[in-house]
């Protein structure tokens, strides 16, 4: 079988190997009988793979014991909501950094809780423009970001999937220093990446789907200090020290994803880890922006140099009927996903740790032809 050359932003590709282990357990996981699906949550088959799943990810980050791995449901986005659910108390004020459309959505669920507990929210938004006219092309330089010494926390999305930037690519663009203020990360489409100090954060989250596994699955590390301090008054379930101290066993969890993301975090460990990982994570990202910024008069990133993503390479051709022929020509030659978020428009190529260098070789070479011809 060949291997469609995948670039979606999400469910994306995930690790060969990751697969043909499930595909070789599909049917009898561990000589039980019986599918990972098919096992209690409670029973000693699942409960090793859900162990071995949060020492991974302990493991390739190297957490610490004051940090709690939380393997959750509904999304990052029903974190937008959840994280002020139970950081903000009446006359609480949290402060949100947002760098693009996910910072967006995360801000408007922040609001809507804030108005619920009589909490307040303060926003510094680096999006230039109104409307569907507005474009985020940026981080902050850490001088750059205002801290309220007083705020619950400070929420920033780590990478922008569809405006294609990023923090912490480029030292200048380093995430920012918040001192006693919790610093909180929607990490969604770039954790485990590259390593990271989780000690900087008081929490970090992803949703699975984009660069660790399947859908249905958020990972979250939280700092022990954060979530004593988490309210009591909400329902159990949206409360994170329930699923700390139930060790995300609290109700049943998706164990079929849990399962994936077991795979491909063993995979990953199997790459020379995170660092590893990141080296070919680079190597992919300098081969497409070369391309871009070879052919100017062609490719136009619209991200500032120091902000560019390495894991969602946005640009833009000269025209849009150009980039629509590119992407059906792309298509014919067996890469997929490369159509822009319907936002924005243009190119996005999302190359997350799954997509391997060959792949990128393959569209780079295909940009280059492409460029020739016109």
């Amino acid at each position: 079988m060949k291997r469609t050359v995948n670039f979606n932003a999400g469910p994306a590709a995930l690790p060969l190997p990751a697969l043909e282990r499930a595909r070789d357990e599909f049917l009898d996981f561990a000589g039980s009988g019986m599918s990972v699906m098919e096992h209690s949550h409670r029973g000693k088959e699942y409960e090793a793979v859900h162990d071995e799943a949060i020492a991974l990810v302990r493991e390739l980050l190297g957490i610490p014991a004051s940090y709690e791995v939380l393997l959750l449901q509904g999304g990052a986005t029903a974190l937008f909501a959840q994280i002020p659910m139970n950081l903000l108390d009446k006359g609480a004020a949290a402060q949100y950094l947002v760098t693009g459309a996910w910072g967006e959505k995360a801000l408007g669920e922040a609001k809507s809780v804030s108005a619920m507990f009589g909490a307040t929210v303060s926003v510094q938004s680096l999006g230039v423009g109104e409307g569907k006219e507005k474009s985020y092309t940026r981080v902050p330089a850490p001088s750059g970001v205002k801290v309220d010494p007083g705020s619950a926390y400070l929420h920033i999305t780590s990478n922008e999937t569809i405006h294609g930037v990023e923090y912490n690519v480029d030292p200048s663009r380093a995430f920012p220093a918040t001192g006693d203020v919790p610093l909180i990360a929607d990490m969604s489409s770039d954790f485990l990446w590259r390593p990271f100090d989780v000690t900087k954060f008081g929490m970090v989250y992803a949703g699975a789907q984009k660069n660790i596994g399947p859908s249905g699955v958020v990972v979250a590390v939280v700092s022990k200090s954060l979530l004593d301090r988490g309210r009591k008054d909400i329902p159990k379930i949206f409360q994170f020290r329930t699923h700390a101290e139930n060790k995300s066993l609290y109700n049943t969890p998706p164990t079929f994803g849990v399962y994936m993301v077991r795979n491909v975090l063993s995979w990953l460990k199997g790459q020379g880890g995170l660092a590893g990982v990141e080296a070919n994570n680079r190597k992919k990202a300098a081969r497409l922006y070369g391309v871009i910024d070879g052919n100017p008069e062609f490719f136009r990133s619209p991200v500032e140099r120091e902000s560019r993503s390495v894991m969602n390479v946005v640009f833009r051709l000269p025209a849009p009927e150009l980039e629509e022929r590119f992407i059906a020509e792309a298509k014919k030659q067996g890469m997929i996903g490369l159509k822009g978020h319907r936002s924005v428009g243009g190119i996005r190529v999302s190359i997350y740790n799954a997509a391997p260098y060959e792949w990128v070789e393959t569209l780079a070479s295909f940009m280059e032809a492409f460029a020739r011809a016109m």
